[in-house]
């Protein structure tokens, strides 16, 4: 990863852990944090859990991407720290961002996860800001793992040991399920036993999410929240059943069969990153695709291919019906999803809540399968942002 971006970096067992690390360093107690609406939950409770007011920013309704030039001026100036968020791998504007954090004097913090192998401006997203983090539970399918990157590799000791403070021990009880794990999913797929996998799973009560967002529990959030005097942040333990969820050793020092087997698929990487591009660009001829004029230069290997379908909930059984499931959903926006209470709402809500509403993430890898589907179906593209109606 050094030599991929030219940046000192240091392992972590989880991206969201990283991500935390990245925002106590940088963000004041109680600082105001950009992000997007259209995230994953977990990283809104990271920021959270950090001690940080989330602001959610106004979106570009046709990707999902950060809209620097619809916050206003008075916003901007309150804030402690911008984060981007990458989705499925398109890139925010990172440029302009970096030029806006530099005038007003705050970090520019990235969040790569699904944009290890995206670029913008021909840089590659994760060496704009202070510091960026990275998933390797995604384009390579480590199921763990991740790196902060730092601009400055004089932070690298100071963050390690932040890091190692919060890291769990070792267990083997975790690394064998950890390298069981992929022959028991391979078997179930194989046997057609997903469905009862799952219904098992919420019987047993570890199925987390009965919904796309997680449940969330207002009133221990806000319990949490009072858990340390401001301005000093809140312990990040009363906030692990947040942020657990999808990931339940985020935090656990890795042993060494996770460290070879993460060692030997990261080796991969650019392989997998040939294949997701070739998929992506296969995705982004469909009628699905929404036309990006204003994003030249070459594809990008994207971790999920955001289609946008007038039914979703329609496609979405169509190819479940394949065996193909359809993740990485981040409806409603995280304002709807939060409320005032815990976050900033964003100035241009409806953009977000459309894209939210319409966005198909499909897997470049299965990109033909995906087309298959959708032509059979008759899947109608969603009408363009700005139509009459819309």
């Amino acid at each position: 990863m050094r030599r991929r971006l030219g940046r000192e970096c240091l392992y972590v067992p989880s991206c969201r852990l990283g991500l935390y690390l990245a925002l106590r360093h940088w963000c004041p107690p109680g600082g105001r944090v950009l992000m997007s609406p259209v995230n994953d939950d977990v990283i809104f409770f990271v920021v959270l859990a950090a001690g940080l007011r989330p602001v959610q920013a106004p979106l570009k309704a046709e990707d999902g991407s950060l809209d620097p030039a619809g916050l206003p001026d008075s916003v901007w100036q309150g804030l402690s720290a911008v984060l981007t968020t990458n989705l499925y791998g398109n890139p925010d504007p990172a440029p302009e961002l970096r030029a806006r954090c530099d005038r007003l004097g705050i970090p520019l913090l990235e969040d790569a996860a699904h944009a290890i192998g995206s670029s913008v401006g021909g840089r590659a997203v994760g060496t704009f800001g202070e510091a960026s983090v990275f998933s390797l539970s995604k384009h390579t399918g480590a199921r763990t793992g991740g790196f902060l990157a730092l601009a400055d590799p004089s932070l690298r000791p100071a963050l390690e040991r932040a890091r190692d403070e919060l890291l769990e021990p070792s267990r083997l009880s975790a690394e064998l399920a950890y390298g069981l794990r992929p022959y028991a999913e391979a078997g179930v797929r194989g046997l057609r036993l997903v469905r009862a996998a799952r219904a098992t799973l919420r019987l047993l009560g570890l199925e987390e999410r009965a919904e796309i967002r997680m449940e969330l529990r207002p009133g221990e959030l806000k319990q949490a929240l009072s858990a340390a005097p401001a301005p000093a942040p809140p312990p990040l333990t009363d906030f692990h059943s947040w942020i657990r969820v999808d990931m339940h050793d985020y935090r656990r020092r890795p042993g060494s069969l996770r460290l070879r087997r993460t060692r030997r698929l990261l080796g991969r990487l650019d392989t997998r990153l040939a294949a997701h591009r070739a998929g992506t660009g296969r995705l982004l001829e469909t009628r699905w695709a929404v036309p990006r004029p204003g994003r030249p230069g070459p594809v990008q290997p994207l971790f999920r291919v955001p289609l946008l379908v007038a039914d979703r909930d329609a496609a979405i059984a169509a190819l479940a019906r394949r065996r193909i499931t359809v993740g990485y959903l981040y409806d409603p926006p995280l304002d709807t999803y939060a409320g005032e209470v815990f976050t900033d709402p964003s100035p241009a809500p409806e953009r977000a809540a459309w894209f939210a509403r319409h966005a198909l993430p499909v897997d470049p890898l299965l990109a033909e399968q995906v087309i298959s589907v959708l032509t059979e179906l008759d899947a109608q593209p969603a009408r363009a942002w700005g139509e009459r109606g819309v």
